[in-house]
C-alpha cells in the first residue's frame, strides 16, 4: 500500500500564521475604529477622517511641498557651486566626531531649522551631496534633520510665552537628541544591514573630468538656472512622493489625540476632531513625566504628545497652557526640546524613509528617534534645574 504523503508541515506552519495574522489584524482594526466610532459616531468619524486628509492635504502636504521645492533649488546651486564641498572640508572636524556624518550634513540642520523636515530630503536626492555618504549615514539623515524641523519657529514661539534661557536651554536638549538619534539609527542599521557600510555612489575619475568639462562649457546664467530648474523639479517630486505618509500617519494620529469640537464640546465630524487616546495613555504613567520632565501639571503632557505628530499644532497649546498659568520656565525649555527633537516625526518619518527607497527602515528610524526625543526633555529638565541653581 501506497503511505499517505507527509503533510508540509512548514507549509501549514504558513498558512496557521497568515490566519493567525488576518485575526488578530482585523480584531485590532475593529477595536481601534469601533472605539473611535462609539465615542465620536460612525458618520462623524468618517466625515473628520475626510475633512482631514482633505485639509492635510491642501494645508500642510503643499506648503511641504513648496519646502522641498525651494530646498531642492538651494542644495542645487549650493552643489554646483562648490559651496556643498568647502562645507565638507570645514565642518568635518565638528560632524564626524558628533554624527557620524560628512561635514556637509550641516547643511540639512540648517535648511531643516529655517524650515521643516522635508528639507533634508532634497538635499538627499542631490547626487553629489548623497557622494559623501555611505548608504547607513545617508538613511540616519532623516533622523538627523528631523531633529531640527520648525527650530526656528519653534524657539520663537517659545521666546514669547517663555524667557530666551529656557529656550536656548531647550534648544541645547533638542541638539542633545539629535545626536542620540543619529548614532541609534546608524547602529540599528549597520546591525540588521550590515552590508550598508558602502557608499552611496562611486564616481570614477573619467566621469568627474567629463562633469567638469561639460560645466566649463556653459556659462555662470546658465549653470545657475539649470541648477534651481533642476533643483525645483526634484522637489516637486518629493512633494508628491510624501503625500500617503503625511495624510495617513498624520490623521490617524490627529483622530487619537485631539478631543471634540473646542467651542461645543460635540463631535460633528469637523477637521482635526478626535479621541485623545495617546494623552490618556500617557496620564496613566504620569509619575514619568514628574520625576523625568518635571511637568507640575498633566495637563502639559498634550504637548509632547502632539508635537508627535505636527509640531505645529502643539505649538498651538501654548496660549492655552500660559492662560492656566502652568508654562513655567521648566516646561519652556523640556517642550523646546521635545518639540524640536520630535517636530511631527511620527508623520514624517514614514514619508521621508520612503521616498529615499528604505521603507524597510521606517521602524528602526522611528524607534531611535522616539528614544532620543524623549532623552531631549530629560535633557532639558535636568539642564534648567542646573541653570536655576547658578
Amino acid at each position: 500500500m501506497l503511505k499517505p504523503m507527509a503533510k508540509n508541515k512548514s507549509g501549514l506552519d504558513a498558512k496557521h500564521r497568515s490566519v493567525i495574522e488576518a485575526v488578530v489584524f482585523l480584531v485590532i482594526l475593529i477595536l481601534i475604529f469601533g472605539v473611535l466610532g462609539h465615542i465620536m459616531g460612525g458618520k462623524n468619524l468618517l466625515n473628520t477622517m475626510m475633512r482631514t486628509a482633505h485639509d492635510l492635504l491642501l494645508n500642510t502636504v503643499f506648503y511641504l511641498m513648496g519646502i522641498t521645492v525651494l530646498a531642492g533649488a538651494l542644495s542645487k546651486l549650493l552643489s554646483e557651486f562648490g559651496v556643498v564641498s568647502l562645507l565638507e572640508k570645514l565642518l568635518r572636524p565638528l560632524m564626524k566626531p558628533l554624527y557620524n556624518l560628512p561635514g556637509v550634513s550641516a547643511i540639512g540642520a540648517v535648511m531643516t531649522f529655517f524650515s521643516d523636515n522635508p528639507a533634508i530630503i532634497a538635499l538627499s536626492k542631490d547626487k553629489k551631496f548623497a557622494s559623501y555618504f555611505k548608504k547607513y549615514q545617508l538613511v540616519s539623515l532623516t533622523n538627523f534633520g528631523t531633529a531640527f524641523g520648525m527650530g526656528l519657529i519653534v524657539i520663537f514661539t517659545m521666546i514669547v510665552y517663555g524667557k530666551l534661557s529656557a529656550a536656548l536651554i531647550g534648544l541645547f536638549g533638542a541638539i542633545c537628541g539629535s545626536i542620540i538619534s543619529t548614532r541609534l539609527m546608524q547602529k540599528f542599521t549597520l546591525k540588521s544591514y550590515p552590508e550598508m557600510d558602502s557608499p552611496v555612489i562611486e564616481e570614477t575619475l573619467e566621469e568627474q573630468e567629463i562633469e567638469e568639462e561639460e560645466k566649463k562649457k556653459e556659462g555662470l546664467f546658465m549653470r545657475f538656472l539649470n541648477a534651481i530648474l533642476d533643483g525645483g523639479k526634484n522637489g516637486v517630486d518629493l512633494g508628491l512622493q510624501i503625500i500617503p505618509g503625511v495624510l495617513i500617519i498624520t490623521t490617524f494620529v490627529i483622530l487619537t489625540t485631539f478631543g471634540p469640537d473646542s467651542a461645543t464640546g460635540l463631535y460633528d465630524g469637523g477637521i482635526g476632531q478626535g479621541v485623545p487616546i495617546l494623552p490618556w495613555l500617557a496620564g496613566k504613567i504620569h509619575w514619568v513625566f514628574e520625576w523625568l520632565f518635571g511637568f507640575t501639571d498633566m495637563k502639559l503632557i498634550a504637548f509632547p504628545m502632539t508635537a508627535l505628530g505636527a509640531v505645529g499644532a502643539a505649538l498651538g497649546l501654548l496660549p492655552t497652557f500660559s492662560a492656566a498659568g502652568i508654562l513655567d520656565g521648566n516646561a519652556i525649555a523640556v517642550c523646546t526640546a521635545i518639540g524640536m527633537c520630535w517636530s511631527g516625526f511620527l508623520s514624517t518619518h514614514t514619508a521621508m524613509l520612503d521616498s529615499l527607497g528604505y521603507r524597510k527602515l521606517i521602524g528602526k528610524a522611528i524607534g531611535a528617534h522616539a528614544i532620543a526625543g524623549f532623552c531631549a526633555g530629560v535633557i532639558a529638565h535636568f539642564a534648567w534645574l542646573l541653570f536655576a541653581l547658578l
